[in-house]
């Protein structure tokens, strides 16, 4: 694992999903006092997911989103699942074997290159993933390109104030800081963890977002903030 983990580098954030995988779900909940379980449950609600469709989670990770989406889109419908790092790929399998009447797939790729047909989507989910794509933009184009007109999506993340020195943004640097970080070094992850906020130093604000994604040729682009500002959903129409 290199020393500084690059916000963007392809391999080092796939090498560092892969390294936390065993850890991820639990200090999920631990981070977020499990508060991120009603984070993506406004996600799906925006979604509005119904029996017979299908949708993608793109950086699908331990598949917790992908799951809840399957319960949804029963009977004859599919939730695919895409990630790039192997490991929280197949915690995600391990997950889905427990249920075998969800109809959930999970594959290993790139969700601004999946290599589906156009708008092969009713609907997407990308949670905690648009921040830690190589550019943005790209991600927004491919999640457009894939559903069918009309489809929705909801992309879940972390907020990026857009004023560096209001209280939302120095909340959010004590929060990494002083809780995230020395967590995550008690499970052996500090550089994985101290890698979130250098994230966001490039991660556009919930404004450039709007606009990257109208760009992307969304008819509808709104970013709502959550969690006193500290979390973001983008809510999108094709």
């Amino acid at each position: 694992m290199p020393a500084s983990i690059q916000p963007g580098d392809p391999e080092q954030v796939r090498d560092l999903f892969d390294r936390i995988a065993p850890a991820y779900d639990s200090l999920n909940d631990l981070l977020s006092l499990g508060l991120h379980r009603i984070w993506k449950r406004q996600a799906v609600a925006w979604l509005e997911p119904r029996p017979g469709e299908r949708l993608l989670d793109l950086c699908c990770g331990t598949g917790d989103l992908a799951l809840l989406l399957a319960e949804k889109v029963r009977p004859g419908g599919l939730v695919l699942g895409l990630d790039a790092a192997a490991a929280p790929l197949e915690r995600a399998r391990q997950r889905a074997r427990c249920q075998p009447w969800l109809p959930v797939e999970f594959r290993q790729g790139d969700a601004a290159a999946t290599g589906l047909a156009d708008g092969w989507a009713d609907g997407a989910v990308m949670a905690y993933g648009l921040r830690n794509l190589p550019d943005p933009a790209e991600g927004l184009q491919e999640l457009h390109r894939l559903l069918r007109p009309g489809g929705r999506a909801a992309v879940l993340d972390f907020n990026r104030p857009a004023d560096a020195q209001g209280t939302a943004a120095a909340f959010q640097r004590f929060y990494l800081r002083r809780l995230v970080v020395p967590l995550a070094r008690q499970a052996g992850l500090e550089e994985q963890y101290a890698y979130l906020e250098r994230s966001l130093e490039r991660f556009p604000t919930g404004s450039e977002q709007q606009e990257l994604a109208r760009a992307a040729g969304f008819s509808q682009a709104r970013h709502c903030l959550l969690a006193s500002g500290q979390m973001g959903l983008l809510e999108l129409i094709a």
